[in-house]
């Protein structure tokens, strides 16, 4: 079973939450990653995610694993999205089951920063002036 996809149509959460529902599981964590208007004090009109699709899913399984391997969590997705978006559109979603929140937010912090500094996913940004650009984040993103 895949935890981590890309997709090029709007996330669908439901789902997605339910299929870490399980017995076991006292706790969610979950992370929504929306499109901002704003970048480096630069105003964004919108913006386009593009992957390195076979890559970027096999490196995305490997955070998921990780987590699962690292925290005591039951279970664990994330979902990014590619293709053109648009300001306040959802981007990328992360969640995570465990039986305590400790653990699940926890996975949860963790999953979403090694997705954002491994995964081959590039933002090319339309500013509102200016050349658009691409931006990949550097490895530490807890400014984000």
């Amino acid at each position: 079973m895949k935890r981590f996809h890309l997709s090029e149509v709007p996330i669908q959460i439901a789902p997605l939450r339910d299929q870490l529902s399980h017995p076991t599981a006292g706790a969610f964590a979950s992370f929504e990653g929306w499109v901002r208007d704003h970048n480096d004090g630069r105003a964004v009109d919108g913006l386009r995610y593009e992957a390195y699709l076979a890559l970027a899913e096999k490196e995305g399984e490997r955070v998921l694993q990780e987590a699962m391997d690292k925290f005591a969590i039951v279970d664990a997705r994330c979902v990014h999205r590619i293709g053109d978006l648009a300001i306040g559109d959802l981007a990328v979603w992360v969640g995570v089951s465990a039986a305590h929140r400790g653990a699940a937010f926890d996975a949860c912090r963790y999953i979403i920063d090694e997705v954002k500094s491994r995964v081959p996913i590039w933002k090319h940004e339309r500013y509102r002036e200016g050349d658009p650009g691409w931006l990949h984040p550097e490895p530490d993103t807890a400014k984000e």
